[in-house]
């Protein structure tokens, strides 16, 4: 069990290094420079893929953790 949380682990670190950022460069996350980021827009193709396995794995993730502490 503890193979599996290993690996999730490692796939949702990959996962969410794959995705997009908001900002596009430190300088504009400081600033505020980036007026979209909170502008509801909706996710296509790629990005809703990986928004979806990224919600996946860290479900996957928290339940494996808590059967992993009520088992030992």
């Amino acid at each position: 069990m503890e193979t599996v949380l290993l690996i999730v682990c490692v796939m949702l670190i990959a996962i969410v290094l794959l995705q997009s950022g908001k900002a596009s460069d430190a300088s504009q996350i400081i600033t505020g420079g980036n007026t979209e980021l909170f502008q509801n827009q909706k996710e296509r193709g790629s990005e809703l893929l990986i928004s979806r396995i990224t919600l996946l794995l860290g479900l996957s993730f928290f339940v494996l953790s808590f059967l992993l502490y009520i088992i030992n």
